[in-house]
């Protein structure tokens, strides 16, 4: 699924976007959706599948996962296939658990997720100020924002958000080395209520722990 969901959307796409790119009434649509899905969406729960596929087009990881984002600042990425590993944003601390590696790393999340996509799908209002519109097309019934990071050293070239209505249900990233990351949502539901619980991260017992959290956050 996921090699034919990377195939259609690497091939069309680019064909699409040049006829859009600067028509008015598109860029007019692409700021109206994104700041509905900034400023509306307070919670989004999902599964997800993903893709890396690299600079010749071809798939060379895929995994599955649930994702779960409370903004401002609070996020969940659970892999789940083919390998287990967390990475939960509380609000002050980014913790990765790698479970085959019984292994934490934990880090300020200021300092880790400033101008990424993640800071994008799980910030505050503000988060739209650190990137740019440059494009805004339809595929596949898909309305495609594609975004570009304000700083250099983001970690990526560009992104691209795929809504279905005023729903996401794509994102696609691309980094320096011509490699683009796929993410097809599934079952999403906005702006349900979430468990605290969701975003407290407890260490294994016998796990070991790279860092220190900046400090205990509040119920």
């Amino acid at each position: 699924m996921l090699k034919s969901l990377a195939a259609v959307l690497m091939a069309g796409i680019a064909l699409c976007a040049q006829a859009y790119a600067n028509e008015t009434p598109a860029a007019d649509r692409a700021s109206a959706v994104l700041d509905h899905f900034v400023h509306e969406v307070q919670s989004l729960q999902a599964n997800f599948s993903q893709s890396l596929v690299d600079a010749d087009g071809i798939v060379t990881e895929e995994s599955l996962g649930r994702l779960v984002i409370k903004r401002p600042g609070k996020f969940l990425w659970h892999y789940s296939e083919p390998y287990e590993q967390v990475l939960l944003a509380d609000g002050i601390n980014l913790w990765s658990y790698d479970v085959d590696l019984d292994q934490v790393t934990v880090r300020p999340q200021a300092e880790v997720l400033a101008s990424t996509p993640a800071l994008l799908l799980g910030g505050s209002d503000e988060a739209l100020q650190d990137f740019e519109i440059v494009d805004a097309f339809d595929h596949n019934e898909i309305f495609w924002i594609r975004l570009r990071p304000s700083r250099t050293d983001a970690g990526f070239t560009s992104l691209e958000l795929g809504f279905d209505g005023m729903t996401i249900s794509r994102m696609m990233f691309f980094d320096g080395l011509g490699q683009t990351t796929l993410i097809a949502l599934g079952d999403v539901v906005v702006n349900a209520a979430l468990d605290e619980g969701v975003f407290r991260f407890e260490v294994p017992p016998g796990v070991d722990v790279v860092g220190s959290p900046e400090h205990e956050v509040a119920d």
